[in-house]
């Protein structure tokens, strides 16, 4: 039996930032292109080892502003998991606390520390695997798909636990921002369950979910017709 003890292992903080894509109504995570060795030129979520005098959540909000210049507040974020596989990562053993983080907009992205390219990957599935893409770029999100390390799994754990809480804790809708239609939100169902906003009939949605939404006013439209109504979460 191997007892070998791993007395200082690195701790590293994975996010999965997620925002809204209002041109193609679709949820959307960051990606960075990766500056350094190992797997320099490889796209992979945004990370960082955690320092010694803080937390791992704080560490979280210092990501977001080391890699796209964004403060948000602490409860824009909640922890997902703890990655701990030995062959997760070569080298000098690493732990990954992962993250998720709820944008509700999408700043200009400035490429940070440690990254040559930041972009906007939009969530989609196709033949029965979820797909980011962006621009001509596509990553399947299994085995067979390319990301450092075990990001793969990472995002699809993150897609799992977003998916199993659609019914009683959205939270993914926050990134819709403070109010939302119940189409907007349609769209995010339909993203995450691989299916098309049709098939989420509006009615029996409203029926189905009201227990967590509130209806708060009426959204302001730039052309004639009749406004859709806003919601929030309660």
């Amino acid at each position: 039996m191997d007892s070998e003890i791993i007395a200082r292992p690195l701790v590293t903080i994975t996010n999965i930032i997620w925002s809204f894509n209002t041109e193609l109504h679709r949820p959307q995570l960051l990606l960075i292109k990766r500056a350094d060795e190992p797997l320099k030129g490889h796209w992979a979520l945004p990370e960082t080892l955690l320092r010694s005098k803080e937390s791992a959540d704080a560490a979280c909000i210092r990501l977001i502003d080391d890699k796209i210049g964004l403060q948000v507040p602490m409860n824009s974020t909640e922890q997902l998991a703890t990655f701990t596989d030995p062959k997760r990562v070569t080298g000098t053993r690493a732990l990954a606390l992962a993250y998720m983080t709820y944008l509700p907009s999408t700043p200009k992205l400035h490429p940070g520390y440690g990254a040559t390219d930041a972009q906007w990957f939009v969530l989609d599935k196709d033949q029965g695997n979820y797909v980011i893409t962006h621009d001509q770029q596509e990553i399947i999100l299994s085995p067979a798909g390319h990301l450092v390390f075990d990001h793969i799994q990472i995002i699809t754990t993150a897609i799992n636990r977003i998916k199993n809480k659609l019914d009683y804790q959205p939270q993914i809708l926050r990134i819709l921002g403070n109010t939302f239609t119940l189409r907007q939100a349609r769209e995010v169902f339909a993203a995450f369950l691989g299916t098309t906003i049709d098939k989420i009939d509006n009615s029996n949605f409203k029926k189905t979910h009201n227990h967590l939404f509130k209806e708060v006013g009426v959204a302001t439209l730039n052309h004639s017709g009749r406004p859709p109504k806003l919601y929030q979460l309660n």
